[in-house]
């Protein structure tokens, strides 16, 4: 005997039971409207995740006169060509940003960042996340002239009082990760900085120098070119710290191949990790639990930063009231054998 079962779309009064709600509660909560408490507005994502419902976000939004498309894109380094999507970081953002619109009944379409001019001007879509904003970022200026709702991934360099942005509680991770290396053991901690026009070098820079001061310990930065070869660049910077006298008995990277960079020129000094010297770095790549050692890393949490980002750019869209515009995502240490000393040297004074 053969089932005549078919399968029917999940209901919004399906979802609204899930989650114990009222169907205007879950009307709110997918299309960021609304006073909704965090728990509850998660709680009926997770029912409508749960259950595979999807708005049918073209007809609501052509009902509105809005085009139901979010873009998502990346700064721009002149002619330069990033691989984003072969970085960790930005892959897992992306990804996150993603599921999170099509869970909402948007679109999300990931734009190239050497588009037009023209292009950005004539693009249909209701709202953009521009992920690492610049000092000198024509992106800002030109969904500015077109009047399209925009939230930063990253704080802008030069803040404006009605800026929308998630980003990362840099101050929070450093200084848990600092903690850690002093809790191995560490004394003088060096940091590798890169020079961008982004905020987040200066941000790492404040934290790390704020507690220096607090902790009574020696400023140790490095700073190089984060263009054209970072890698290289990174390297040198990492070979100035370990010709200090006295040097670094730790090493921080805040890019997400600065662990490889300082395993790197340890090995050229003839330095052991983590006998002589204690390596972390801030990166999402998965590679660092096997490589000899596995390096300590700090997670910036993409994951969470990409659908934070969803969550306001459609709340912003929507005017939806009493809105906090700026988003902090708490970053996550993950300890490995790099920041473990032998039990002798870490009870050194």
């Amino acid at each position: 005997m053969t089932s005549s079962r078919v399968w029917r779309r999940p209901t919004l009064d399906a979802v609204a039971a899930r989650a114990g709600v009222s169907t205007a509660t879950v009307s709110n909560a997918l299309n960021g409207t609304g006073r909704l408490s965090e728990a509850t507005r998660q709680r009926v994502m997770a029912a409508a995740g749960e259950l595979g419902y999807a708005p049918a976000s073209t007809a609501r939004a052509l009902a509105r006169g809005a085009t139901g498309v979010l873009g998502l894109t990346m700064t721009t380094y002149g002619d330069l060509p990033v691989p984003y999507t072969e970085i960790p970081f930005y892959a897992h953002l992306v990804l996150a940003a993603m599921a999170a619109a099509h869970q909402r009944g948007y679109l999300l379409q990931v734009m190239p960042n050497s588009m037009s001019p023209w292009m950005w001007l004539n693009t249909p879509m209701d709202g953009v996340i521009h992920v690492g904003p610049r000092a000198d970022d024509h992106v800002r200026s030109l969904l500015n002239e077109r009047g399209i709702p925009l939230v930063c991934e990253g704080r802008p360099p030069e803040a404006h009082w009605c800026d929308a942005w998630v980003d990362a509680d840099h101050d929070t991770g450093l200084r848990l990760l600092l903690d850690h290396l002093v809790d191995s053991g560490a004394r003088r901690i060096g940091l590798t900085l890169p020079v961008h026009d982004d905020a987040y070098p200066r941000l790492i820079a404040d934290a790390y120098r704020l507690w220096c001061a607090e902790k009574d310990m020696p400023v140790l930065v490095e700073e190089y070119a984060s263009m054209p070869d970072y890698f290289t660049a990174e390297q040198e910077a990492v070979a100035r710290l370990l010709d200090h006298d006295p040097r670094p008995d730790a090493v921080i990277g805040v890019y997400s191949d600065s662990g490889h960079n300082i395993l790197a020129a340890a090995r050229h000094h003839g330095l052991r990790v983590p006998r002589d010297l204690l390596v972390a770095c801030v990166s999402e790549d998965p590679d660092y639990a096997t490589t000899t050692p596995p390096v300590t890393t700090l997670s910036l949490r993409p994951d969470r930063t990409g659908d934070a980002a969803v969550d306001l750019l459609i709340a912003v869209i929507n005017g939806r009231p009493g809105v906090d515009r700026r988003r902090l995502v708490q970053p996550v240490l993950i300890p490995r054998r790099s920041t473990r000393r032998p039990a002798r040297d870490a009870r050194r004074p």
